[in-house]
């Protein structure tokens, strides 16, 4: 009852958040986003009447944001970065988020998550190994399919490398994968994980 019961409450509370909002407000789990384009002064104005009604919205609903969670990612070349408030406190900068898994920087320079799905799927590639006997392709590739390959193409169209370093990066760790098949050592790559 409790597993059904909560998410649907949650849906009743913020259910109606949106009204009057001029940016892009993104709503999932409890997670909540507002997006805009500020790129004159009526844009930093606008994002800020919205996170003014926001604010009044979750506090007539008897709600609080967690305001140490809040942070302003600004993005794009020539940036002013304008300061905003939630409430009456300022609103921390941050030069990289963490958005489901995926983590964007202010540059859209996607390294860092290339770094990361790399060391996942290489932790994932140690337990396989010290914990699987058998070197099988019938073995090995379930298990890469199931375990590593998700790590590797989580949300790949948004963050996929663009630059040589990143791929090798990426393409080290499936060459990892491959030399534990047995007899699968003198294929590329892309033949072996196929």
């Amino acid at each position: 009852m409790g597993t059904v019961l909560g998410p649907a409450l949650f849906n009743i509370f913020v259910g109606n958040t949106d009204s009057g909002i001029e940016c892009t407000l993104s709503n999932f789990d409890n997670n909540t986003k507002l997006c805009g384009v500020v790129n004159m002064l009526e844009g930093r104005d606008a994002t800020q009447r919205d996170l003014d009604r926001l604010e009044r919205g979750a506090r007539a609903k008897l709600m609080k944001f967690n305001k140490a969670k809040c942070k302003v990612l600004h993005m794009g070349q020539g940036n002013p970065k304008h300061k905003y408030r939630l409430g009456g406190e300022w609103i921390e900068s941050s030069p990289e988020e963490e958005d489901l898994g995926v983590l964007v920087e202010e540059k859209l320079n996607m390294a860092r998550q290339c770094a990361l799905a790399a060391q996942k799927a290489n932790c994932i590639l140690g337990c396989i190994k010290s914990s699987v006997t058998s070197r099988l392709r019938e073995v090995i590739l379930p298990l890469y399919s199931a375990l590593m390959r998700p790590h590797l193409e989580y949300c790949v169209q948004l963050w996929g490398p663009q630059h040589k370093k990143d791929m090798d990066l990426l393409e080290q760790v499936q060459r990892r994968a491959t030399k534990l098949i047995r007899g699968l050592e003198h294929f590329s790559c892309e033949d072996r994980l196929r």
